[in-house]
């Protein structure tokens, strides 16, 4: 590998991962596009990125707990050990009362991966590029639009918003590679989810949907993936996590859902414009 390279990827790694660590999205939308200009192969780097986004992910969902940002540690208690002799309810009783709610949004999300990943087998067999990507572009555009207009509301949470975004966000990653982070992040805070807790629910959602993707790749690519690049992207998005989770900490809810929601709309729109450009 070029010694250009050597120095380069870490640091576009870093750079990418802060941004989507900070607002919960934007790395593999940013990064994947980058690679492809420096002349690698998408089937060579998608997979690359997807590894580092799910080791990066689970970094970043632990030091946003650490910060405070996000509450995702179960709960000690005896209860573990009583709900063995009880029937399957009991277990769901303890998982219920041990589990935090942004843990649980999290795990749903991951869930969902699944789901969205097979429906998007088979709606990319039927559908067009143009169309796909079109509506990724709407889709993800109107969510930032929508941040915006509600920027003083406060919503209920709700369980059926959060299970539809993380199945739309899934289906998004599936079919394109990107399109997640914006979905789940910004579906998130008009799903009732404060902005800093969505960010960190989000980067662990991520990484799980992303342990989906990098399996797929290693049984079906057939080693057209350029592993050799994975250590060095790696090296740089995990280095930025630790930063990434400070800055949200010190963020203002309000300006972190203005900051979510103008990003939004700049991916959206661009999304758009290059779709209708080709």
């Amino acid at each position: 590998m070029p010694v250009w390279q050597m120095v380069a990827i870490p640091i576009l790694a870093f750079l990418c991962e802060y941004m989507d660590a900070t607002l919960g999205m934007g790395y593999g939308t940013t990064l994947t596009p980058i690679f492809i200009l420096l002349g690698f192969n998408p089937l060579e780097i998608v997979p690359v990125v997807l590894l580092s986004q799910l080791l990066s992910g689970l970094l970043a969902g632990f030091c946003h707990h650490r910060e405070g940002n996000v509450d995702l540690k179960p709960k000690s208690s005896d209860i573990f050990r009583i709900s063995k002799m009880l029937s399957p309810l009991g277990y769901i009783e303890t998982f219920k009362e041990t589990v935090p709610i942004h843990l649980k949004v999290a795990l749903m999300l991951g869930l969902c991966s699944l789901v969205g990943a097979i429906v998007a087998v088979f709606v990319a067999v039927n559908i067009p590029r143009f169309w796909l990507q079109l509506y990724i572009g709407v889709l993800v555009l109107s969510m930032g639009v929508l941040i915006l207009i509600c920027l003083n509301s406060k919503f209920k949470f709700s369980w059926l918003k959060i299970t539809i975004l993380g199945v739309i966000a899934s289906f998004n990653k599936g079919m394109s590679g990107g399109g997640y982070g914006p979905v789940v992040t910004g579906g998130q805070i008009l799903s009732g989810v404060e902005g800093k807790s969505a960010v960190g629910i989000t980067a662990l959602a991520e990484g799980l949907t992303c342990f989906v993707g990098v399996l797929g790749y290693i049984f079906i690519s057939k080693g057209a993936a350029h592993w050799k690049l994975a250590p060095w992207v790696i090296v740089g998005s995990m280095l930025s996590v630790p930063l990434s989770a400070k800055s949200v900490k010190f963020i203002g809810e309000r300006k972190l859902k203005l900051a979510i929601a103008v990003l939004t709309i700049i991916l959206g729109s661009i999304t758009i414009f290059k779709t209708l450009r080709a």
